[in-house]
């Protein structure tokens, strides 16, 4: 199969430079002495206020509010007071607001409280006003759902620079790898990520999350994770939907500069740091053509058995030239590693106009990181035979180093317009990241009585690129009463590992055979295509005499993938090694006419490749819901959500016994019913009860008969397709008809919310889980793991939260805030019947197996807490945050094969960010991560037995600092 080689897209480039020509002309041309910016929202329910009147008091002008709640004034340099006034609402007035040449002066979101009495007048000083997360906090306690999130605000004030750093300080919600969300401590089969509120694959196409750290903060306006379901949102989540919103308005022109770095002396300026030459490009993310398949990807190559009788035929100088193009390298070379290096440059503006307003949004990212570890282990044990026994013993071992080089090159440019009564919205991403990893290793095997000693070298390149346009509108019809919302989301993303490099010799002979494995390449190729679009509609109306709303609408997905490895083997015949991996291809070693036992090369992929395979997913959704006040101070949001999902499968098993040509394999037609209930108990505190039904369904990948190794962990993934049996083909283990996971979730939860964004909340959930899906280690290869349905289960959780200034302690401690959440959770797995058996079967002496077991994937405890200072009349802010989350189950144990078990992480990071200058248009920070020096590991578990390695990896400590220009 012919694979194109993507290359580098310009078009979001030349955009960019189109909008910066475009604000230059026109800054010259409409410029203004000054301008005052704000918006408006209502106390109560966070929504924003349309048609409030703005009056500058010394000048008698004024402005009224959009739809979105925003107004826009231009005046003369000065210090001006404000009066806001509605009807109904007390009239604001705000006093202080400076306003300079050519500048625009940005409020803080203002917030009007409802009253009886039109006359009540409330005085505040603009320069007095810091708000944090008001408008969000309303939003937040007067929203349907359970909801947390992060503003623009607040990303001012702290410095995060993107959106990882920022969505991190969201209660309840973790980072792993410093990229992906997790959220409640379910791991991202059960969180989602959503951009704008559309589906949107990220760099992992078979991750439910997108990185997170290639936004960053200046193009966002907040992110909103929803801990349980309405009816409009997508239902395949149950931890949360992490929304990032980009702005479509910039508050002010801005152009902004951000070099960031990091140091790791474990990892940086180490002269042992392991690498190999790669291509000219890599700096840039994607390859050049240096690791390209000398096939060409075709898969009508000559064969060894075709040519051996005739090296000189045609066919065998084909074979030839394939066999000589290889490339020779396949081994690492010891490197200085450098530090972490990278910048960001954004910039935006909104332009007023008589009859519209436009915005425009632009950023670049750039982040070159290295990683260099050291001591790495990757294990497999098992249980010994004889029951007496409970010691575990090693089936293989795998013990060095390996080193790390990844970048990532984004772009992100938008376009906005805003008429009287409508808006739209034009985003264009892109992004590519290129991944080249480098290990030299210690390897050991004692499995089945194959004892033997290896020095095994890895070489991988992954490059990944994701382009991504989004066109969205909102319209206002008849005063507000009706809105209308729209999306359309195409998405291409691609995923290219070329030329993965495997080589290991057998020790002390330096050999190469079978039983310690041949010399193998591979190159993978996936390429996906992915278009959503949805329509929104709301009806604003009154029901048993309150407000009301009516929701509906419908949502269309359409995925479409295409996956090949072509994986050759290289025996190396009778030639003579000494060791060293880059001379196994030297060419007076290659098979010819005069070296016919030579070095060749054996297709794996012909004639059959369980790894070719293509497959699509149509996914039609519709929802309607309904929101009222049946009774004083309870609002019920009644709602129910339509799911038809349908994915189809062309491929075939290892063997060629089974075909599939567009075969549909799953054809669900589910319905999520959504109950929420907020009652009111004050003001401001709120007593929540939510009833819903989500789901979580099988990725490409494991509704397939794929077979993927990676070459780092010696680790196998096989598709969920494909069926394990024992005992002669007798007992089937797992019969390879994967379902999906429907979940019934229920919460209830008391949230009080006070001033200065401090609140607290104590709740209590549970959920059932029918077929969850887990990663279970494969009994007749202890390197595969495999996707399989276990037995029903449950998860019966409590959580608090709370954040809380330490001004009650001292009035000199009032800019410090503490941050808590703890989440104690007990998860059971009714265990199968076919597991049940194996686990029974492989019991030690004195173990009693129960017929159940914990669930994969979630932490028994969750540990989320810091403390932050905050000081806005000298710039600073620190905090200093720890997490920690229980033993987790990683990988489920068959047979032999025990559980392994994630070992806690206790996580220790320190943040220092400082501005300088009045218009603090300079930023710094300081960050510290792992300050406890902390090891990842995941060990195997098994009763009366000590824990042993899984996996271990060192991060070490490391320094992070950026330092960020506003222009």
């Amino acid at each position: 199969m012919n694979k194109k080689k993507q290359a580098l897209p310009i078009k979001p480039l030349v955009i960019l430079l189109l909008i910066v020509a475009f604000q230059l002309i026109t800054g010259f041309v409409f410029a203004q002495n000054g301008t005052i910016r704000g918006a408006i929202f209502d106390e109560k329910t966070g929504e924003p206020l349309f048609g409030v009147s703005v009056l500058v008091k010394e000048t008698s002008t004024g402005a009224v509010t959009d739809f979105d709640g925003k107004f826009e004034i231009k005046v003369n340099p000065g210090t001006y007071t404000l009066q806001v006034s509605y009807i109904s609402y007390s009239t604001l007035t705000l006093t202080d607001v400076v306003v300079e040449t050519d500048k625009v002066a940005v409020l803080p979101d203002l917030l009007l409280k409802e009253e009886a009495s039109e006359l009540e007048t409330v005085t505040v000083s603009a320069a007095a006003i810091r708000t944090t997360e008001s408008a969000l906090m309303s939003v937040k306690r007067n929203a349907s759902n359970l909801i947390d999130g992060i503003s623009a605000s607040t990303f001012r004030q702290i410095g995060d620079g993107d959106a990882a750093s920022a969505v991190k300080r969201v209660t309840g919600v973790s980072i792993e790898g410093g990229k992906y969300v997790y959220v409640r401590g379910l791991g991202d089969r059960y969180t989602k990520t959503v951009l704008n509120g559309v589906d949107i694959p990220g760099l992992d196409p078979d991750r439910n999350t997108i990185q997170m750290d290639i936004f960053p903060t200046n193009v966002i306006d907040n992110i909103i994770v929803s801990k349980s379901f309405t009816a409009e949102l997508p239902a395949d989540f149950t931890g949360g939907v992490v929304d990032i919103e980009t702005k479509d308005f910039p508050e002010e022109k801005t152009f902004r500069v951000n070099i960031s770095g990091g140091l790791n002396p474990a990892m940086h300026f180490n002269k042992n740091y392991l690498a190999y030459q790669g291509g000219k490009t890599d700096f840039l993310g994607f390859d050049d053509g240096t690791r390209a398949n000398p096939t060409g990807g075709r898969i009508n190559i000559p064969q060894y058995g075709e040519v051996v009788g005739n090296p000189s035929s045609a066919k065998g100088q084909e074979y030839q030239n394939i066999l000589g193009g290889f490339n020779k390298t396949l081994g690492a070379s010891n490197q200085t590693s450098l530090m972490d290096f990278g910048i960001g440059l954004s910039l935006g503006n909104q332009i007023v106009r008589p009859k519209a307003t436009w915005g425009y949004n632009a950023a670049l990212t750039y982040k070159n990181d290295t990683e260099f570890y050291q001591g790495a282990q990757f294990n497999l044990f098992a249980k010994p035979i004889s029951q007496s026994e409970t010691e575990m013993e090693a089936l293989e071992r795998q013990v060095g180093n390996y080193g790390v080089n990844s970048v990532l090159l984004g772009g992100l440019a938008g376009i906005a317009l805003k008429t009287q009564h409508s808006k739209y919205k034009l985003n264009i991403l892109h992004l590519q990241n290129g991944e080249s990893k480098a290990g030299t290793f210690d390897f050991v095997n004692t499995n089945l009585g194959a004892n033997f000693e290896a020095k095994q070298y890895n070489l991988e390149y992954s490059q990944r690129g994701l382009s991504s346009v989004l066109l969205s509108g909102s319209h206002f019809i008849k005063g507000g009463a009706w809105e209308v919302n729209w999306k359309l989301a195409p998405t291409r993303s691609t995923i290219e590992d070329p030329d993965i490099r495997f080589t290991r010799f057998r020790l002390p002979t330096n050999t190469i055979s079978t039983e310690v494995g041949l010399p193998t390449r591979i190159w993978r190729n996936l390429e996906e295509y992915n278009i959503a679009g949805k329509l929104d509609l709301t009806r604003n109306l009154k029901a048993f005499t309150r407000e009301a709303k009516v929701r509906m609408g419908g949502a269309y997905t359409f995925k479409y993938r295409d996956f090949e490895i072509q994986s050759f083997q290289f025996p190396t015949g009778n030639i003579q090694l000494n060791g060293d991996p880059n001379a196994i291809l030297n060419q007076e070693n290659l098979f010819s006419a005069s070296n016919r036992n030579g070095v060749r090369y054996n297709p794996d992929f012909i004639p059959i490749n369980p790894n070719a395979y293509q497959g699509y997913v149509t996914n039609f959704a519709g929802y309607g819901s309904f929101e009222s006040s049946p009774i004083q101070n309870l609002r019920a949001i009644l709602g129910l959500r339509v799911e038809q999902y349908n994915q189809f499968y062309t491929g075939t098993n290892q063997t060629g016994t089974i075909n599939y040509d567009l075969v549909e394999m799953l054809d669900d037609l589910d319905f999520f019913p959504t109950v929420n209930l907020v009652y009111g108990l004050k003001e401001n505190q709120n007593l929540r009860f939510s009833a819903t039904r989500t789901i979580a369904r099988p990725s490409f990948k494991e509704l397939s008969f794929a077979e993927i190794l990676d070459p780092i962990t010696g680790r196998t993934f096989i598709g969920g397709l494909f069926q394990e049996t024992t005992n002669g083909g007798t007992e089937v283990l797992w019969d390879g008809n994967l379902q999906s996971t429907r979940i019934n979730n229920f919460d209830l939860r008391w949230e009080a919310f006070q001033q200065r964004g401090e609140m607290w909340s104590m709740g209590a959930f549970y959920k059932t889980f029918e077929n969850p899906i887990e990663i279970v280690q494969f009994l007749s290869d202890p390197g595969s793991f495999q996707p399989r349905n276990v037995g029903n289960g449950t998860v019966l959780g409590v959580e608090m939260e709370f954040r809380k200034s330490l001004g009650f302690l001292s009035p000199s401690m009032e800019n410090f805030l503490w941050t808590t959440n703890v989440t104690i959770t007990e998860s059971r797995i009714n265990m199968s019947a076919t597991e049940l058996k194996s686990r029974e079967l492989t019991a030690r002496e004195g173990q009693v197996v129960g017929t159940t077991r914990d669930m994969a994937g979630q932490a028994p405890y969750i540990v989320n807490t810091g403390i932050s200072y905050n000081n806005f009349s000298n710039g600073w802010e620190a905090g200093i945050y720890y997490n920690v989350q229980g033993p987790t189950l990683n990988l489920v144990g068959f047979g032999n094969r025990t559980d392994t078990y994630t070992v806690p992480f206790h996580a220790l990071n320190l943040n220092i960010n400082k501005t300088f200058g009045a218009d603090e248009r300079i930023r710094t920070s300081l960050g510290v991560q792992n300050l406890l020096n902390d090891k990842r590991e995941i060990v195997f578990s098994s009763f009366g037995a000590q824990d042993q390695i899984f996996t271990q990896l060192a991060p070490g400590t490391r320094v992070n600092f950026s330092v960020g220009f506003s222009f």
